[in-house]
């Protein structure tokens, strides 16, 4: 198994968030999860991937075979952990192929190899972006600087495409994305599923699984996963909507 969560607990500010969340994810698989705000689903994302301020007071997250609940962020993104962020910040000053490139010899780094080559790394660039189809003005300019906000979303796929994790934490990566951002984010993340690699993908609507189809469709509530389906679960939360699943948590309690 690529990511097993077991009983996991975790505090913000002294407030426990999730409350005995368990969770297991397979290469070639992708999760959905979804629930009502306030929930702990971007706390999940961020307990996953070590986010400081988030206190893991119980439980273990296990990736490739290692406990990684004490492990430093970059530690956990050398091992092959990525999250897109809901939010993505702005870094002025920091060019974009400065900025993969950096990212990308330092995970080479961790496993013992050399820096990539100039001419190898830009070939890299040309690919990744024609499969997420972002134009050169943008990856030549500090990251994410003066981006909207689809914009933003699409270079967090580029990011994604150059690094090549083992996991992808998508963070409400379709919030504030129209139609046809949404379609492309989605393009580019499913040219990069394969067989050895996951997904988790973190939303409040169906709509992004009309294009990345789930396997599994996990409801978080709670802190807790509540229930887990296929992705016609999706289909059924947008047809009754959060409350069905907290009268239905709460009778079953």
């Amino acid at each position: 198994m690529l990511l097993n969560i077991k009983n996991l607990h975790v505090e913000i500010d002294g407030k426990e968030i999730i409350k005995g969340l368990n969770l297991g994810v397979n290469q070639g698989e992708v999760h959905a999860i979804m629930g009502p705000n306030g929930t702990g689903k971007s706390t999940l994302a961020a307990a996953i991937t070590g986010r400081e301020g988030y206190e893991i007071t119980a439980g273990e997250i296990w990736f490739k075979g290692t406990n990684i609940v004490d492990m430093e962020p970059d530690e956990r993104a050398n091992l092959g952990i990525f999250l897109s962020f809901q939010y993505p910040v702005e870094i002025p000053g920091v060019s974009m192929t400065n900025f993969m490139r950096t990212a990308i010899n330092a995970k080479r780094e961790y496993q013992g190899l050399p820096p990539v080559p100039a001419g190898e790394f830009l070939k890299m660039m040309e690919e990744k972006k024609n499969l997420v189809e972002i134009h050169s003005k943008l990856t030549n300019r500090s990251v994410n600087e003066g981006f909207s906000g689809g914009e933003k979303k699409r270079n967090e796929i580029f990011q994604m495409a150059m690094l090549e994790p083992s996991l992808a934490i998508l963070d409400e990566t379709d919030s504030g994305l129209d139609i046809d951002a949404l379609k492309v984010v989605a393009k580019g993340v499913n040219q990069l599923k394969s067989g050895e690699n996951a997904f988790v993908i973190i939303t409040h609507y169906q709509r992004l699984l009309d294009y990345i189809v789930p396997d599994f469709v996990h409801v978080l509530f709670d802190g807790k996963i509540v229930k887990t389906g296929g992705k016609n679960l999706a289909l059924e939360l947008e047809a009754k909507g959060y409350e069905w699943i907290k009268e239905q948590h709460l009778f079953e309690a």
